[in-house]
C-alpha cells in the first residue's frame, strides 16, 4: 500500500480549502507578530564571534588603553593649502567644536598638538595653534614648519604637502544599541560640517574613521533592503505573468511569497535576533525559493488542466507527483544553507540560519497555503487533448534530440571545460578589503580613496608592546627595542604613518637639553626618562593625556601604525612580519619577556575571509554526503544517487573557474557561495531524475525517459531557473560588494547549474544508466486520456502494490 504521506497530504488542500486556507493564516499571522520584536545592527563587530582570537586581542587592547572608535573629518582647500590664517583658524574652530561629538573623549588636530620648546630651564608645553599667537605670515611660517615635520602629525593630522588637514574625534561608546549611537555621532558631524561648509563653500569635507566605516555598514544594509526587495517583488511579477500566463496563477504565488517572508521575519523576531548586513538579504532569497516551489506545483496543475483534468484532479495530480521532490528539494537547500553554520562569521551563520527556515516555511507553504487557494480561485485553462504528449515536449523536445545524438561528444567537452576550470578555480585567492565593500557612491568609499591619495589610507592595527614589568617602558634598554622597531615600521612598504611613544622621548630629551640638536636622541637613564615622562604629563591639558599611549602601570605602550588600504593578504603578510621581527629581536637580545600584540578591526576582517574559506570547504565534504543520501534515499537508488553528483559538483567547479577570470579574488560573502549553492543546484536535479525515473519504471527506455523529463519539467526548470537567476542577480546589483559578489557568483553558478542538467545529466544517463527498471504502476499523466479519475488510479495502484505484495 502506498504511504499515508502520498495518500493523504494532497487531498486535505482540494478537500478542505476553507479550512486550510484559515489555519494557514492564523499560523502566519501568530509567526509575523514576532517582527515587532526585530531591530537593526551594522556595525563591524557583528561580523565576529566573541571567541574569535583577533577579536579578544583587540577587546584586550580597547580595555588596556582608550578605545579606538573614532571619526575624521578631512579638510581640503581648492587653494591647496592650510597654511593661511582663514584656514588655520577654521582648523581651530573645528577643533574645539568637535569636542562637542556626543561620547567623544579626545579630538586631536595640528590646532591642538601639544607642541614642547625649551624655555630656559623650563619645558614649554602649548597648543600648536594657541590662539594667544596672532597668526602672523613668520608664525605661520613656524607652526607649517612644526607640523609637516613633527612625525605624530606628518601624514597623520596634516599632509606633508600641506594641503590637507585632518581633525580625529576619539568617542567612547556607551552599551547600548550600537548602530543608533553611530547613527546619532555620524548624523552630528555630518551637521557641523555641513555648516562649515556653508560657511566655506570652497573647502571639501570628507568622514573617515571607525565610525564612518560603521554607518556605511549600516547604510549599505538598510539600502539593500530599501531597494532589493521591492526590486524583486517586481521581478517576479512580471516574469511569472509572462511564463505561466495565469492572473491567479500569480495572485496565488505572490500571495504564498509576502506570507514566506514575513513568517520567517517574525519568527527571527520571536528568537530575539536582530536583523544585520546578512539577514536583510533573506527576504530575496527566500522569495526566490518559494517562487522555485509555487512553479512546479502551478505548472503542472496548468498542464494537466489543459490535458483534461478538473482542477481538483489536477491539484492533486500536482501536488502527488511534485511532492517527494518539492521535499527533498527543500531539505537539500536547507543543509546547503545549514552548512553556512561552519562561518566563522556570525552575519553569515545568521543568514543561513535564517534562510533555511525561509526554504522550509515555504515548502510548508506550497502544499497548504498554494493548492487551497488554487482549489478557490478561478483558474481558466484552454482544453487541448491531443497535445498530451507534446505541449511540453515542444519546446524542449528538440533540445531532448540535441543531446540523445551527440551525448558522447557532449561528455568529452563537458570533461576538458571542467578539467580547464578547475585549473582555473586554483588562480582564485582569500583577499577582502573592507573599504571595497563599498562602491563610490558610498561617501565612506569617497572619503578613504581621498584620504588615500592625499594624506594616509584608513588600514591600521593597533600594536602592543609589552615589557613585562611595572615602569618598564622607561628601561633605557627597551626605548632602545621600541625605536627600532618603530623605525623599522617605518621602513616598511605600506607605511603611511606610525604613532609610538619614542617619538615623544627623543622630543622631550632634545628640549630638556635646550632645544639641542644633538640630543635628538632615546634618554640613556631610566630615572631620567621617567622624570621627562612625568613632567609632560603633568603639562597635558585634560582630554589630551598619555592613556591611549601608555598602560597604568607604564609597563606597556600602544603604536598605532597606519598603512595603505592593503586587502587582506597584505595585511597578514604584514602581522606576520610584525610578530616575526619581535622573535628575532628577543632571540637576538635576550628579552624573552618582552612580548607584543597587534590587532584591528581590518586585520580581523583580513583574517576572517581565509578561516571562513578554509572551514567552509571543510565542511563541504559532509554537506555532499548528506545531500547524496538524501537523494539516494529519496531516489531509493544508489545508481542514481551517485550520477546526481555529477551535475551537482559540475556548475560550482566552473563557476569558480569562470570567477577566477572575472576577478579572481575571493572575499567573506563569496567564501560561502559553494555550500549556499550546491542545495540550490540539487533542486533542478531532483525535479529531472524523479520524473525520468518515473517514465523508466513505466517501461520506458533511457531516451525515452529523458524526452519524458523534459516533457513534464522542462519549462518548470527553465521558469524556476530564471526566477533565481533574477533573484540573485537582484541582489548583484547591490552597491555592497560582499552582497554584489554573492548574488552574481550565485547567479552564474545557478545558471551553469540549468545548463548542465539540461546537457550533461543526459549525456551522463545515456552513457551509464542502462540497468532495468521495476515496473512502478500506472501512469497517471494519461489520465485524462482514459477517462478515469485520478483516485481511483491512485486506488488501482494501491491495490496492485497490495496484491503484489501477497
Amino acid at each position: 500500500m502506498e504511504p499515508v504521506m502520498k495518500l493523504k497530504i494532497p487531498d486535505i488542500p482540494v478537500d478542505y480549502p476553507k479550512t486550510v486556507l484559515l489555519f494557514t493564516l492564523l499560523a502566519i499571522i501568530l509567526a509575523t507578530l514576532g517582527m515587532k520584536n526585530l531591530y537593526f545592527r551594522g556595525d563591524y563587530q557583528i561580523f565576529f564571534d566573541d571567541t574569535n582570537p583577533q577579536l579578544q586581542a583587540f577587546q584586550e587592547i580597547e580595555a588596556t588603553f582608550n578605545k579606538t572608535d573614532t571619526i575624521s573629518i578631512v579638510i581640503a582647500p581648492e587653494n591647496g593649502s592650510v597654511f593661511t590664517p582663514e584656514y588655520l583658524t577654521l582648523i581651530r574652530d573645528i577643533t574645539e567644536a568637535a569636542w562637542q561629538t556626543p561620547y567623544s573623549s579626545r579630538v586631536d588636530s595640528i590646532a591642538n598638538y601639544q607642541h614642547t620648546a625649551a624655555q630656559g630651564d623650563d619645558l614649554l608645553v602649548e597648543d600648536l595653534l594657541f590662539d594667544a599667537h596672532p597668526l602672523t605670515l613668520e608664525r605661520i611660517a613656524y607652526v607649517q614648519s612644526v607640523a609637516t615635520q613633527a612625525p605624530r602629525l606628518k601624514n597623520l593630522l596634516v599632509s606633508e604637502r600641506g594641503h590637507v588637514a585632518v581633525v580625529n574625534i576619539t568617542l567612547q561608546l556607551p552599551a547600548g544599541d550600537q548602530t543608533a549611537l553611530v547613527a546619532e555621532i555620524h548624523q552630528h558631524v555630518k551637521n557641523l560640517t555641513e555648516s562649515y561648509h556653508t560657511a566655506h563653500p570652497e573647502v571639501v569635507f570628507h568622514l573617515g574613521g571607525i565610525i564612518a566605516l560603521n554607518y556605511a555598514f549600516a547604510e549599505a544594509a538598510m539600502a539593500d533592503g530599501n531597494t532589493l526587495v521591492p526590486l524583486m517583488f517586481v521581478a517576479v511579477l512580471v516574469i511569472l505573468g509572462v511564463m505561466l500566463r495565469s492572473v491567479n496563477g500569480v495572485i496565488a504565488t505572490l500571495t504564498v511569497i509576502i506570507a514566506t517572508v514575513l513568517a520567517t521575519l517574525g519568527l527571527l523576531g520571536w528568537a530575539g535576533k536582530f536583523l544585520n548586513n546578512g539577514t536583510v538579504n533573506v527576504p530575496t532569497l527566500i522569495m526566490t525559493l518559494a517562487v522555485a516551489d509555487c512553479v512546479h506545483v502551478i505548472t503542472l496543475v496548468l498542464q494537466s488542466m489543459r490535458r483534461g483534468m478538473t482542477k481538483a484532479e489536477a491539484i492533486t495530480h500536482s501536488l502527488r507527483t511534485n511532492f517527494v521532490a518539492l521535499l527533498i528539494t527543500s531539505l537539500t537547500t536547507a543543509v546547503g544553507f545549514l552548512m553556512m553554520n561552519a562561518s566563522d562569521s556570525p552575519v553569515l551563520r545568521d543568514m543561513g540560519n535564517l534562510s533555511a527556515v525561509g526554504v522550509v516555511i515555504a515548502f510548508l507553504l506550497a502544499i497548504s497555503l498554494l493548492p487551497a487557494m488554487l482549489a478557490l480561485l478561478p483558474l481558466r485553462v484552454k482544453v487541448q487533448p491531443e497535445a498530451a504528449e507534446q505541449t511540453g515536449f515542444t519546446r524542449f523536445g528538440w533540445l531532448a534530440d540535441w543531446v540523445i545524438a551527440r551525448y558522447r561528444m557532449i561528455l568529452s567537452v563537458t570533461v576538458v571545460l571542467v578539467s580547464a576550470c578547475a585549473v582555473l578555480l586554483t588562480q582564485n585567492s582569500v583577499n577582502d578589503d573592507s573599504v571595497e565593500y563599498f562602491d563610490q557612491s558610498y561617501a565612506f568609499r569617497q572619503a578613504a580613496d581621498f584620504m588615500e591619495d592625499n594624506i594616509s589610507g584608513l588600514t591600521n592595527i593597533s600594536i602592543v608592546v609589552k615589557s613585562g614589568k611595572s615602569q618598564g617602558i622607561n628601561d633605557p634598554a627597551f626605548m632602545q627595542m621600541l625605536g627600532a622597531f618603530s623605525d623599522w615600521l617605518r621602513a616598511q612598504p605600506e607605511t603611511d604613518h606610525v604613532t609610538t611613544l619614542s617619538d615623544t622621548f627623543l622630543r622631550l630629551n632634545k628640549n630638556m637639553h635646550g632645544d639641542d640638536p644633538a640630543y635628538y636622541r632615546l634618554p640613556d637613564d631610566q630615572s631620567l626618562a621617567a622624570q621627562y615622562l612625568l613632567l609632560y604629563e603633568m603639562s597635558l591639558p585634560y582630554g589630551l593625556d598619555l592613556n591611549n599611549e601608555i598602560n597604568i602601570d607604564k609597563s606597556s605602550v600602544k603604536l598605532l601604525l597606519t598603512t595603505e588600504n592593503l586587502g587582506s593578504k597584505e595585511m597578514v603578510a604584514l602581522e606576520q612580519r610584525i610578530y616575526q621581527w619581535f622573535d628575532d629581536y628577543r632571540v637576538e637580545h635576550n628579552v624573552p619577556h618582552y612580548s607584543v600584540l597587534a590587532s584591528s578591526p581590518n586585520l580581523m576582517f583580513s583574517h576572517i575571509g581565509e578561516v571562513n574559506m578554509t572551514s567552509m570547504l571543510q565542511t563541504l565534504p559532509v554537506t555532499l554526503v548528506f545531500i547524496s543520501l538524501l537523494l539516494i534515499g529519496a531516489l531509493r537508488s544508489w545508481h542514481l544517487g551517485a550520477i546526481s553528483l555529477i551535475p551537482n559538483l559540475v556548475p560550482a567547479v566552473i563557476g569558480f573557474g569562470l570567477w577566477a577570470v572575472i576577478s579572481g579574488e575571493i572575499n567573506l560573502g563569496l567564501s560561502v557561495v559553494v555550500t549556499l549553492t550546491l542545495g540550490i543546484v540539487v533542486d533542478d536535479c531532483v525535479h529531472f531524475l524523479t520524473k525520468y525515473q518515473h517514465a523508466r519504471r513505466q517501461g520506458k527506455d533511457v531516451e525515452a525517459g529523458i524526452r519524458y523529463a523534459f516533457s513534464t519539467v522542462g519549462k518548470a526548470l527553465w521558469v524556476t531557473t530564471v526566477v533565481l537567476v533574477c533573484g540573485f542577480g537582484v541582489l548583484a546589483l547591490s552597491s555592497f560588494r560582499l552582497n554584489a559578489d554573492l548574488g552574481l557568483l550565485s547567479a552564474l553558478v545557478i545558471s551553469i547549474a540549468l545548463v548542465v542538467d539540461f546537457i550533461v545529466l543526459p549525456a551522463v544517463l545515456l552513457m551509464f544508466d542502462r540497468q532495468q527498471y521495476a515496473s512502478d504502476g500506472p501512469d497517471l499523466s494519461r489520465v485524462a486520456n482514459t477517462g478515469v479519475s485520478s483516485r481511483s488510479l491512485n486506488t488501482a495502484s494501491a491495490t496492485s502494490t497490495t496484491l503484489k505484495q501477497g
